[in-house]
């Protein structure tokens, strides 16, 4: 079996699809010939001729194509409110991911737990099912719909993530406004194409006392850090670290 092939039935196992740091994990490389299999099974997934990209991080095989759950390919028939649903969670499922392998106790807002992360429930990605109330009440009910939450071994908010698919980034600047008291990282996740925007509504004055607190990471961006998130998680278990 050659190392196509592995991937192919790795991918077939799991419905015909699966993210590159899922791959990193479940392919079978004991007997590749390679000191960087990773980036060999990032190439091959490239391959046109066997797989197709659906997302940034997600990759399916072409033969499935008619065969994929709507939520991981949605047809014309979905509704575009469902389609960004769709991608709104699957962003939430990739930062649930990378704070679970950094050991940071992870929290979706509760009207989302029921939402689909690829075949999962996003409550089965995250950690915390009861939000941890670190807080006041008037600022905990701020914190409590951000899109994902990280917490540390002392239950304090390490970072907070807003997934700004299409909604007004200004909404989720005002609540790392409201939360600039705590020592927690900001970030706003979106499309590339919205950084000018996002740096535009920073810059206003509002905003000025979280200006340099937050952070902007694109689409791919945020699938590259979950596929090397994998990788040293990987890597480390290799190690026995």
């Amino acid at each position: 079996m050659n190392q196509h092939e592995f991937v192919i039935k790795t991918m077939k196992k799991y419905g015909g699809y699966a993210t590159l740091g899922f791959l990193n994990q479940n392919v079978d490389i004991s007997n590749w010939k390679t000191k960087t299999p990773f980036a060999t099974i990032r190439r091959i997934v490239q391959d046109e001729r066997f797989f197709f990209k659906i997302r940034p991080g997600l990759w399916a095989l072409k033969t499935y194509k008619n065969k994929l759950p709507e939520n991981i390919f949605p047809t014309e028939k979905i509704s575009k409110d469902k389609r960004e649903e769709f991608n709104h969670s699957y962003y939430q499922g990739l930062l649930a991911e990378i704070g679970n392998l950094k050991k940071q106790e992870t929290f979706v807002p509760y009207q989302d737990k029921n939402k689909k992360y690829l075949e999962k429930k996003l409550s089965e990605i995250t950690t915390i099912e009861k939000f941890y109330d670190f807080t006041y009440k008037n600022l905990s009910r701020y914190a409590i719909t951000i899109d994902v939450s990280w917490f540390n071994e002392r239950k304090m908010p390490s970072s907070f993530f807003e997934v700004e698919h299409s909604t007004d980034i200004k909404n989720s600047l005002g609540k790392f406004v409201q939360l600039q008291d705590f020592h927690t990282k900001f970030y706003i996740v979106a499309d590339i194409a919205r950084k000018r925007e996002y740096e535009d509504k920073l810059n206003l004055s509002m905003f000025k006392s979280v200006q340099s607190r937050v952070n902007f990471i694109d689409y791919e961006s945020l699938s590259n850090w979950h596929t090397k998130s994998f990788e040293v998680y990987e890597l480390e278990n290799n190690f026995k670290l």
